[in-house]
């Protein structure tokens, strides 16, 4: 079980300026609990309560003792929304250790049962942080009403900027020599980074498998891959990894086989389901970032929610190729769409058709008479595809998560590439969510994944 934290960019900036106050600092730290299918935990970070100044008797930069009425307010808030309080304060100092002192370790002891109590959560959390340079070092816990601490190990932070970083007391992934080229490029940071995320994979066809390639190759150790479809025999001029002796294979599991002949040491987790399905998508919950490489709407209408609901950046990738009439290719478009908190999601980008989700979603026999009658669009066969554009568009999308990672490009920066291969064309655009969307921060629905029902909307059944 791996417990994360995961931070917007400006809910980290607010804790890490605490930090860097010279005397210690406290504050209720709300957080929304998520439990992922297999078994972790990620702490979507909603506010911070922070204590009054009249509530301190007394504050050092090594001490803190607090008036009850300094936190008491916050575990009611917490227990009204259905959230988990984490008992927050500072070791001040750029050379501070955020880990617990034996004074901390009585005031968790005095505090768990008052928690757990007044907010109806089955954890007390407790998180300590140190300032460094713009950012903080951490060390945190999970004490449950009985059982095991489970420490708090990793912190997520999504906005602009993504930046995985561990615990001051957890260890750190070993760099095998075989990534020496991609450290010189970006570092050890980062490499670790790559071989710690959870990366999910939406597709298993063209463009997810070159997606999922490159990852594994770059040094990504966690995968799941979810994609009903299996092997054709049109899906071996672009599937990586697939043969002609794979036809009607699983794709999920066509591409993990060859993944781990990659990469022995990779966990893959696959699914030969829709991400429709409920149970499907909740194996996203245990997901960093989500690259989308599914071509039907409906599937793309379920992770539109994903970045939102579970605060989880999610990287939708899209390739279309149309002919003339004689049949031949007159554009080539690519289209790499990164949903993070703040910006605007697939719908109201307009990147979504509606109807043909709805179509999608309907039994065989709906389709059909519904298609017939004229009252819903018909879904069609297979579209052009050449492999030669379906990895350009995935590299695109892989170097769109190194650049959040790095930060080699401008800022602020766009949320939206285009290519047109056919002018030999780039652009890029921003979009802001529209006023009350579920992905407007206005709308209260950050980090709201624990919630029911899952993702806020209605689920078929399977």
């Amino acid at each position: 079980m791996t417990v994360t934290l995961v931070l917007t960019t400006d809910l980290e900036a607010q804790i890490a300026a605490a930090a860097r106050e010279p005397l210690e600092t406290a504050g209720v730290l709300l957080a929304n609990l998520v439990v992922a299918p297999n078994g972790d935990l990620r702490l979507l970070g909603h506010k911070v309560a922070w204590v009054q100044d009249g509530a301190y008797l007394t504050r050092e930069r090594h001490q803190l003792l607090i008036a009850s009425e300094g936190y008491v307010p916050a575990l009611g808030e917490a227990e009204a929304a259905g959230l988990l309080p984490i008992w927050l304060h500072t070791h001040p100092g750029e050379d501070g250790v955020p880990l617990p002192s034996r004074y901390d370790h009585t005031v968790d002891r005095q505090l768990a049962d008052l928690f757990r109590l007044r907010s109806g959560a089955p954890f007390y959390g407790a998180l300590i942080a140190s300032p460094r340079g713009r950012h903080f070092a951490f060390s945190g816990s999970l004490h449950p009403d009985d059982g095991p601490v489970l420490p708090i190990e990793r912190l997520w932070q999504v906005g602009e900027d993504w930046r995985l970083s561990r615990s001051v007391d957890a260890a750190g992934p070993e760099i095998p020599s075989l990534f020496d080229r991609s450290v010189r490029a970006f570092g050890v940071a980062i490499q670790g980074a790559l071989g710690d995320l959870r990366v999910g994979v939406v597709g298993a066809g063209g463009t997810g498998s070159a997606v999922s390639e490159q990852l594994v190759r770059l040094g990504v150790r966690h995968l799941t891959l979810i994609d009903v479809d299996t092997l054709s025999e049109t899906n071996v001029t672009r599937v990586y990894g697939s043969t002609p002796a794979d036809v009607g294979r699983p794709k999920v599991e066509v591409l993990c086989d060859h993944l781990h002949r990659i990469a022995p040491d990779l966990t893959c987790d696959v699914m030969a389901s829709m991400v429709t399905l409920e149970a499907t998508a909740r194996q996203l919950a245990a997901c960093d970032v989500v690259f989308g490489c599914t071509d039907d709407n409906a599937g793309r209408l379920v992770l539109s929610r994903v970045a939102t609901y579970l605060l989880t950046p999610v990287i939708d990738i899209g390739v279309l190729l149309s002919s003339d009439a004689a049949g031949l290719l007159a554009s080539i478009d690519g289209r790499i769409t990164t949903l993070t908190p703040g910006a605007a999601c697939l719908v109201c980008r307009d990147r979504i058709d509606l109807a043909r989700a709805a179509q999608e979603l309907r039994t065989p026999d709906e389709r059909k008479r519904l298609e017939e009658e004229g009252y819903a669009p018909s879904l069609g066969g297979g579209e052009p595809a050449v492999v030669a554009f379906t990895t350009s568009v995935a590299a695109a999308g892989v170097a769109e998560l190194l650049e959040r990672l790095i930060g080699y490009g401008p800022k602020p920066r766009p949320t939206e590439v285009l290519l047109r291969w056919h002018e030999r064309e780039i652009s890029t655009n921003t979009s802001a969510p529209r006023a009350g969307h579920y992905c407007d921060p206005a709308s209260g629905k950050w980090g709201q994944g624990g919630a029911s029902p899952f993702l806020g909307q209605v689920w078929p059944q399977a």
